[in-house]
């Protein structure tokens, strides 16, 4: 499982059971993980947020150790029942975003496991996302833009192009680079990504369905 710290107004409006868990997504892609294993998988630890962008609902993640962050916007009361498939779609096309190689993504995509959400969180962690979703309100001001015509995957890729200050650490940590070397791959920062105004076309974007049939 993927542990999820989210903020009290996210958890609010999860259809979550008593344990954290979302009902069952019978039209979502099978996962490569042993069903029912409850161990916490190497990508656990996130924080998440429900942040309202221009009347819309969305939600800002970030991983607590390498600060990578995953953007889901425009989502409906329907859609947060399938987190779970938007978290891996938002995952994989991001790190495709960032330039990972077909190494880093197999790497990836077996430690995506089931979401398993709580309300311990972290004020330094909060702190990282509350910077990107200012940034993200500045960037649709700026370039007078719709966020339903933004990239989500090229938006979080941005973000993640950027060094982030961790309460108690000296250095810096790159998300790129740290959430590279938690999935045994080296990657540099690119700095210089930029968000892309208008949605890709299916051309640029993994279906994760026919990624996990092409790797078996």
């Amino acid at each position: 499982m993927i542990k999820i710290h989210a903020t009290k107004k996210l958890a609010a409006k999860l259809p979550v059971d008593e344990q954290g868990f979302l009902p069952p997504d019978k039209n979502a892609p099978p996962l490569s993980g042993k069903e029912g294993d409850i161990k916490e998988s190497a990508l656990s630890g996130w924080h998440a947020n429900l942040i309202t962008l221009q009347r819309r609902n969305c939600i800002l993640l970030v991983h607590d150790v390498t600060r990578f962050p995953l953007f889901i916007p425009c989502l409906t009361k329907p859609d947060l029942v399938r987190l779970d498939w938007h978290f891996q779609d938002a995952f994989m096309n991001t790190l495709l975003k960032i330039g990972a190689d077909q190494t880093m993504m197999e790497c990836a995509e077996p430690l995506l496991q089931v979401l398993c959400f709580d309300t311990d969180c972290n004020r330094s962690v909060q702190g990282t996302m509350n910077q990107m979703k200012g940034d993200i309100e500045h960037m649709l001001w700026f370039d007078n833009v719709k966020v339903e015509d933004i990239s989500p995957y090229r938006t979080a890729a941005w973000l993640a192009d950027r060094p982030c200050t961790i309460k108690g650490q000296k250095e810096c940590v790159w998300p790129i680079q740290a959430m590279g070397e938690l999935l045994g791959s080296s990657i540099a920062p690119m700095q210089g990504i930029k968000h892309k105004q208008t949605v890709e076309s299916s051309a640029e974007i993994i279906e994760l369905s026919q990624y996990r049939n092409q790797s078996n």
